[in-house]
């Protein structure tokens, strides 16, 4: 079973590579106008959780927006046909390079790390994952929060618009529906999130759910599952509970 952690991407840089890798897009000539979109899509459903948006994320938001404008307007005339001080990607390919060569080598770092760290028999001990209930258990379907936003995102958008004239208090609390969640998980092995609101007309019960599901995800009550898309995941029991 796959295992989620909440935290959010190291920086923008991190984010930008996250993009690029999910759509295969070329680091080299990367277009400029769907990076921008997602990048700024991100950050409303971020702000639409009422998460802290870092400022280095809002200056990398700024500087996308920049490059795109600049993209837009016509392009001078280059002498020797070396035009690439004149695109305006160039910065940016820069340092999304040397923020994966980084990365890389940290990776590989903490690989060596835990190969070393096996070596030693004592105070070694073997970390039991939960029972694998999903034939999905990939590494690459391993659910990010970019994953639970996207699909919170996307359940609230097509869920039907009503017309709100007062303020009122929730009609359910993040208790109530961790509870209704576990009980759900006590009946079958695994519910996707998007099943739980066939007959939901409001709105804020999807945003207390969603909580609900960051909670008990928290407190290691449940393991969460994507599968396919960017729509919907699957929770399930951790196993021992």
């Amino acid at each position: 079973m796959f295992r989620i952690s909440l935290e959010e991407f190291e920086g923008p840089l991190d984010l930008l590579l996250f993009f690029i890798k999910k759509d295969e897009l070329d680091i080299y000539n990367i277009p400029i106008s769907k990076i921008t979109k997602d990048f700024i899509d991100y950050l409303e459903a971020m702000q639409t959780l009422n998460l802290e948006i870092a400022a280095d994320f809002i200056y990398m938001a700024s500087l996308l927006m920049s490059i795109k404008a600049k993209m837009l307007l016509p392009s001078e005339s280059v002498d020797d046909g070396d035009a690439s001080e004149f695109d305006p990607r160039t910065e940016l390919v820069e340092r999304l390079l040397e923020y994966k060569r980084i990365k890389e080598g940290a990776e590989k770092m903490r690989s060596l790390e835990e190969t070393r760290s096996s070596m030693f028999s004592r105070g070694y001990y073997e970390c039991l994952e939960p029972e694998v209930i999903d034939e999905l258990d990939e590494p690459v379907n391993r659910p990010t929060l970019y994953h639970l936003i996207m699909t919170y995102k996307s359940v609230l958008d097509k869920m039907p618009r009503v017309r709100v004239q007062n303020v009122d208090e929730a009609p359910v609390t993040i208790d109530e529906q961790s509870e209704l969640i576990l009980s759900k998980l006590k009946e079958t092995i695994q519910i996707s999130f998007r099943s739980m609101f066939k007959e939901v007309t409001e709105p804020l019960v999807l945003v207390v759910t969603f909580l609900a599901v960051l909670e008990l995800c928290k407190g290691q009550k449940i393991v969460v599952v994507v599968k396919e898309g960017y729509d919907d995941f699957w929770m399930t029991m951790k196993s021992g509970l």
